[in-house]
């Protein structure tokens, strides 16, 4: 789960991390209240929406010579005419993809002036089991770039959760960002505070970008990006609260309610397999084949009719699925229970696309039998190879 920048932010300042003063608005007059409340004489708009980019971005409904979603204002009467801009029209940036995000947020920070830009970011580090800090000198930039075009600009020091963050790390994040003396102890107390932060939150990516010096010589977090392990949140009702469900798709959204695993793509192929490792070879096996995948769908070990007749649903509501791929592995659940539930959610949908079904597992055989006397259209197949030719086969057959 994704909060917004305001919301980050304040999370964080609750750790004692450097932010700037700033006010969350959803009304341009609220926009105006809020830099009346910032000492000024700068201070800078900013749409909140779930997607980097904003600054570069461009809104829809404006001349393409407007500025971005991240602004400068000198006066109330420019931070009135940025809101009125960007609250209810849709921005457009490299990570939102051609149709952008509506912006219903904004963000009034107190301006500040800037000397020098760092990157700093905390994830898991997948290869070593441990808490990743990614540290750069090349911050208010695509960190991507510079992965890119200067990996040497880059490094990443890992923390072993059993001893958690130490003066060393601070030191050596510090020593990575040339910085020293009181900006030196600033950055290890920014990055020891961070890193409470990832823990207690139970983050996936705290990432900050960038992370300014001032011409005074603070440090602070202008720019923050948090995410929280889905998983997890159980534990933290209070940040559940911090859901905004209009920056997720709608499809996403509604699988979500039946435990689904679901990521829309580009094909038009639908997917709906049973765990995440079969799902991304299926994925792969059908672009083998020719054609794209329209989903990533997962509805887990414990499938049943209502979860299946969901996922039929969601993937049917994609005008571009022409086709339907099911791939089964039945271990928790058995073949039969599953081909049951593929019926039923088939005749609920009134299913007008071609659909191929490939069952492996604990009662296959009779899993087999029931499709094969649904009396509907179901294509059976008997490995992922002769599924995905076969699915191929019908929706090219079909057009």
């Amino acid at each position: 789960m994704n909060i917004h920048e305001y919301q980050a932010k304040e999370l964080l300042a609750t750790y004692g991390v450097p932010v700037p003063a700033g006010f969350a608005a959803m009304t341009v007059e609220e926009a105006v209240e809020a830099s009346k409340k910032l000492p000024g004489p700068l201070y800078v708009v900013k749409a909140q929406i779930h997607a980097g980019g904003r600054g570069k971005g461009k809104f829809v409904e404006l001349p393409p010579e407007a500025k971005g979603g991240v602004r400068l204002a000198r006066s109330a009467d420019e931070v009135r005419a940025a809101a009125t801009d960007m609250l209810g029209n849709t921005l457009v940036t490299i990570q939102t993809g051609e149709h952008g995000k509506q912006v219903n947020r904004l963000y009034v920070t107190d301006g500040v002036d800037i000397a020098k830009e760092f990157y700093l970011a905390l994830l898991v580090n997948r290869a070593s089991g441990r808490i990743g800090m990614v540290v750069s000198t090349e911050g208010g930039m695509d960190i991507e770039t510079v992965a890119h075009d200067t990996p040497e600009k880059i490094q990443t020091l890992d923390i072993d959760p059993a001893t958690g963050f130490m003066p060393h790390h601070g030191r050596a994040v510090a020593a990575a960002l040339g910085l020293t003396g009181d900006l030196a102890k600033q950055a290890s107390n920014t990055a020891s505070k961070l890193y409470d932060a990832f823990i207690g939150t139970d983050a996936a990516q705290i990432e900050i970008n960038p992370l300014a010096v001032t011409t005074d010589n603070q440090l602070l977090v202008l720019d923050a990006k948090v995410g929280f392990d889905a998983n997890a949140l159980f534990r933290h009702k209070d940040l559940m609260a911090l859901r905004d469900e209009t920056e997720e798709d709608p499809a996403e959204l509604e699988a979500s309610k039946y435990d689904l695993a679901y990521i829309k793509l580009d094909g038009d192929i639908g997917c709906m397999v049973n765990g995440a490792g079969l799902a991304m070879a299926t994925m792969d096996i059908i672009k083998l084949n020719g054609m794209f995948p329209a989903n990533f769908l997962d509805v887990g070990g414990g499938a049943n009719k209502e979860k299946v007749t969901a996922a039929f649903k969601i993937i049917l509501a994609d005008p571009n699925v022409k086709g339907i791929l099911v791939n089964i592995f039945g271990g928790i659940m058995k073949c039969d229970i599953i081909a049951e539930g593929i019926v039923a959610a088939a005749k609920e949908v009134n299913l007008s696309v071609p659909l191929v079904v490939r069952l492996e597992g604990t009662n296959v055989e009779a899993g087999k039998d029931i499709l094969a006397n649904s009396g509907l259209a179901i294509v059976p197949a008997n490995d992922l190879g002769d599924a995905a030719r076969k699915i191929v086969a019908e929706v090219q057959k079909a057009a």
